[in-house]
């Protein structure tokens, strides 16, 4: 589409979908698992409300001319498998302000947070359960 639209390409397009989208279908490891809508829409209203909530918080320590942070690392044990449902978890929550997950270390995930003393790793849980309760509904 950047060089320009040509009609007569869309049949080789039209082909390398296809193969694509049979290839990446054939390539992902099968899943059992059950997606539920509503709990795919708790979770995206779960995640607004904490983006919104954490977003202030970040601001109003931004603004604060004594500026109360206490930044520094947490570890969060999650129960969730290597691969994609971790990669999952860890690019949502990623997306949260204030806490940006940096690694892992015996099997639990790394974050460095803006405030330690803040209930991350309560948050953390609540995040993973919504996010096991909407995509890996075994």
């Amino acid at each position: 589409m950047l060089a320009g639209a040509n009609p007569t390409d869309i049949p080789a397009a039209a082909a390398a979908i296809a193969a694509a989208t049979w290839t990446s279908l054939h390539l992902l490891e099968p899943s059992r698992s059950r997606r539920s809508i509503p709990a795919m829409v708790r979770l995206a209203l779960l995640f607004l409300y904490q983006s919104v909530v954490a977003g202030v918080d970040v601001a109003r320590r931004a603004l604060d001319p004594r500026l109360p942070l206490r930044p520094g690392f947490v570890f969060y044990p999650t129960g969730l498998s290597r691969g994609m449902p971790r990669n999952v978890f860890t690019t949502l929550t990623s997306l949260l302000p204030g806490t940006v997950p940096t690694g892992e270390e015996n099997g639990q995930l790394v974050y460095h947070c803006l405030d330690v003393e803040q209930p991350v790793v309560a948050e953390l849980a609540a995040e993973e359960a919504a996010l096991v309760r909407a995509l890996y509904n075994d």
